[in-house]
Order: C-alpha cells, then sequence, then structure tokens
C-alpha cells in the first residue's frame, strides 16, 4: 500500500535511521511529562475563580466536559504517534494527511504556544519565590531557573524524563494529599486540625441562585478556559520518536494520563466546591491554601507555594522540551533551518534547545516593556493555538483513518486504533470548533481569533511563498547527523 511519508517518517520507519534522537523513555516518563504539562497554576491558582464563575456544580461539569475531550483527542493522537513515532510528531500528522502547509502552520502555532508559556512560568515563578527573598529581584529567579531547566534539558533525553517525572510527582502528590484530606473534611474528619469541623457533605453545592447560578452559559465560558487548562497533555506525541517500543509505551501512557487527569482534576474540584462557598473560592489565594487550612495542615501556604513554584518549572520543562523537538522535527522536513537538526553526542538538539530558550527569555522581556503591545499578541496566539493544535491532530486522524482504509489498509495491522471511527474525531472537532467560536463572545478571550486566525493565515501564505503549493524543499544529502 502507498503511505504517505516525508523524511522524518521514512527515517523512523527504516531499518537503519540516519538522523535520530535517542529512544531513552518508558511509559512512566511519557505520562508524567503529560502531567507535568498539564498541571500547573490553572488548577492550583485559578480552580478557584473558575468555582466562582461557574458555582460548584457548573465547575465539575465543565471540568468533566474538559476531560472528555481530552480523551476524544487523546484516541486519536493514539493511533497517529503509533503510527508516525517521530519527534516533534503533531505536525508530521498534519503534514501527511492535509499537505504541508498545514502541517507547516501547526508547528509554528505548537511552537509560539510554548515558547509564550516559557516567559510566562519563569516570571511567575520569580515572583512566588519573593515571599521567601522578598530583597531578590524577580528578574534574577528568571536567569536561574532559565539556566536549571536549559541544564536538564541539555544533559539527555532520559535526565529530562526522570527530573519531569519527579516534577510532576511532586504535584501530583499535593493534588493527592488535597483529595483525600479534602475528601475526610467533607464528613467532618479532620485529625490534623486542632477545632472540629461539621460535617457540609455537599450542601455547598446548594447556592442560593440554584444548583447552576451561572446557567449553562456559565458551564460552556467556563469549558474554554478548562480546555486551555488540559492542553499539554499531547505531549506524548511530542514525545514519540524518544520513547522505547512506542507501540507499546504510547498507549499506555495515553491510557494513564487520561485516567489520572480525570481523577486528579475533577477529585480536586470536587472536592474544592464542596468545602469552599463558591462565592468566595480563591478570592484572596489558592483554594489548594484554603482547604488546607480547613483541614489543619501546618506551613499550609508555605507548602503550596513551594508545589506550585514546582509545577511551573514543570510546565516550563515540558515546554521547552516541545519547543527544542518542534524545531528539529521542522528541520528534518526541510523547513527550518539544518542547523536545528545538529545533536548532540547524547542526542540532543542542541541548537534547537538554544534558540527556544532564547526566544522564550524574550517573550518574558516583552511581558515588562511592551506588555500592551506584543506580549498580548503572543500570548493571544498562543491561547488559540492550544485548540487549533488538537483541531488538527483529530482531523489528521480522520484523514489517516479514511487514506489508510481507502488504499486497502487492513484495521488488524494497526498497533493501536482509534475507537468508534469516524464518530470520535468528528465530535472532538465539533467540539473544538464550538469552543473557537465561543470565543467570539467572550470580551476577555476575542483577541485570540484577532491575532490567532491572522497568524495561520501568515502562516499559510509563507509557506506557499517559499516552497509552493507541494512544499518542494532542495534536495539534501543523506548523511548522518552533525554532532556538537
Amino acid at each position: 500500500m502507498n503511505r504517505p511519508s516525508g523524511p522524518a517518517v521514512d527515517r523512523a520507519e527504516s531499518g537503519e535511521p540516519k538522523r535520530q534522537l535517542r529512544r531513552a523513555m518508558d511509559a512512566r516518563h511519557l505520562v508524567m511529562i503529560a502531567l507535568g504539562g498539564v498541571i500547573g497554576s490553572g488548577l492550583f491558582l485559578s480552580s478557584g475563580y473558575t468555582i466562582a464563575q461557574a458555582g460548584p456544580l457548573g465547575a465539575v461539569l465543565a471540568y468533566l466536559l474538559g476531560a472528555f475531550v481530552v480523551w476524544l483527542v487523546m484516541v486519536c493522537l493514539g493511533e497517529l504517534a503509533v503510527t508516525y513515532p517521530v519527534s516533534g510528531s503533531i505536525h508530521i500528522y498534519a503534514a501527511r494527511t492535509m499537505g504541508p502547509a498545514t502541517g507547516f502552520a501547526t508547528a509554528w502555532l505548537y511552537w509560539l504556544c510554548w515558547v509564550v508559556a516559557l516567559g510566562s512560568e519563569f516570571t511567575a515563578s520569580g515572583i512566588l519565590m519573593q515571599r521567601w527573598f522578598p530583597n531578590v529581584d524577580v528578574w534574577v529567579w528568571c536567569v536561574v531557573f532559565a539556566a536549571v531547566l536549559f541544564t536538564l534539558n541539555a544533559i539527555s533525553a532520559r535526565v529530562f524524563g526522570e527530573t519531569e517525572f519527579w516534577f510532576a510527582l511532586i504535584k501530583v502528590l499535593a493534588i493527592v494529599a488535597l483529595i483525600v484530606l479534602g475528601g475526610m473534611a467533607i464528613f467532618g474528619f479532620t485529625p490534623l486540625s486542632s477545632e472540629p469541623h461539621e460535617a457540609v457533605l455537599l450542601s455547598n453545592f446548594v447556592t442560593p441562585e440554584g444548583l447552576l447560578p451561572a446557567g449553562l452559559g456559565g458551564v460552556l465560558i467556563t469549558s474554554l478556559a478548562v480546555f486551555y487548562a488540559f492542553s499539554g497533555a499531547e505531549i506524548v506525541g511530542v514525545a514519540a520518536g524518544e520513547t522505547k517500543d512506542p507501540a507499546r509505551n504510547i498507549p499506555r501512557a495515553l491510557r494513564s494520563t487520561v485516567l489520572r487527569l480525570l481523577v486528579l482534576f475533577v477529585g480536586s474540584i470536587v472536592v474544592i466546591a464542596a468545602l469552599l462557598p463558591y462565592d468566595k473560592a480563591g478570592v484572596s489565594e489558592s483554594p489548594f491554601v484554603e482547604v488546607f487550612d480547613i483541614v489543619g495542615v501546618p506551613y499550609a501556604a508555605d507548602i503550596m507555594n513551594f508545589v506550585v513554584i514546582t509545577a511551573l518549572l514543570s510546565v516550563g520543562n515540558s515546554g521547552l522540551y516541545s519547543c527544542a523537538r518542534m524545531l528539529f522535527s521542522l528541520a528534518e522536513e526541510g523547513y527550518a533551518p539544518r542547523a536545528f537538526t545538529k545533536l548532540t553526542r547524547r542526542g540532543i538538539p542542541m541548537v534547537a534547545l538554544l534558540v527556544s530558550l532564547a526566544i522564550g527569555l524574550v517573550s518574558l522581556i516583552t511581558s515588562v516593556v511592551a506588555a500592551e503591545t506584543v506580549y498580548i499578541v503572543l500570548v493571544s496566539i498562543a491561547g488559540f493555538a492550544a485548540v487549533a493544535v488538537w483541531m488538527a491532530i483529530v482531523a489528521a486522524q480522520f484523514f489517516h483513518r479514511r487514506q489508510f482504509l481507502r488504499e486497502g489498509g487492513d484495521l488488524s495491522t494497526l498497533a493501536y486504533r482509534t475507537p468508534m471511527y469516524p464518530l470520535v474525531p468528528i465530535l472532538a472537532f465539533l467540539l473544538l470548533t464550538a469552543s473557537i467560536v465561543a470565543i467570539a463572545f467572550d470580551p476577555n478571550q476575542v483577541a485570540a481569533l484577532y491575532f490567532g486566525i491572522p497568524f495561520v493565515g501568515l502562516c499559510y501564505l509563507f509557506f506557499w511563498l517559499r516552497y509552493g503549493r507541494k512544499g518542494t524543499v532542495p534536495e539534501r544529502r543523506d548523511e548522518e547527523a552533525p554532532v556538537a
């Protein structure tokens, strides 16, 4: 059968790839990398605001919807990631199934999304460090954290995966502690507290305005932010090129990631919504701190400050990894400077890593000197990209399977198959499209459309002018990867 192909895919499927990253990560690394990319300040700091916007039950419904959409996207991603197990493969999927220009636009959207995130994660971490070191400027911590994340990414893929595993584990343990101790407090058991607390059960879910104080509209508007909060789970696909036995480990990682996100996110929202009055949740500080205070955890504020800093650095760590692999993959395809394919002896794309970190620091600078111009444009495009990339993944799976069947492919030969095709990709695409359309009715997010759609258009225009409709690139000699 004449399957879609390309430089990176051909090398990945050949017996002796000429230029490759090292396959050093297991399923447990993939799961924690995905959790590390997802679990950040959105859950630890902003979940109380989400409850206040939609009401307790509304917030739970919004997170359940978000988890459902994540499942739809991830089962589509599974089939693609096993078929094309190459680094930065999200744009490979789009290029092989919908054309190289779409792959090019997807890659730059995803890269910019994470580059902007780098700057914001560094800044937020520096601000939080001032709780303990008020006399040290924020920019000093930004430089320190940037150096730490660069070092972790520059040593080897396995070191990155191992450190991200422990980064993410700290966050997961904090969430599990909230669910367990908070769940006990709901029924009146607070063994760590010196003061007795009555069982609240689900009384806080019944508000003076009813079960859904903001109506279904509040749930839908909140779901937009929830989709963004879940973005990062797709990093499993980006890491496919550095995963041992991808046909076995990628599906395992996808299933584990979705299940854990469902339990951790929805579980913590249920506990927070049950213990805190919805009109006061997260108004003054992290709802995690408020819950830990209720259950009697000593030094709750300091513990959560440490956890949130860890969460931010974990997201930044995953983001820097994704940026470097995306540039490497683009260069492999011939759509970025060949220097980005240069690997160290440990298989790290060093030039791509350095450039991504440098642009991330530029994003940080613009957040200070051009917050209302350049930075708002970058943030808006990044927010738009989070959903647009998911749309590209599910569309790619739809067209990939259709082409596979049209060319006489046998489904039994696929190591992983997206269930309920074509319902799953179609439903996912419709739900994601609805969230994009709904942005137009939210004054706080409409800028994402103003800048995101023109950015995509410029990507297509540049690609067609530079490479033509078919994406023809100059011939390259099939040689060994340059080694730094």
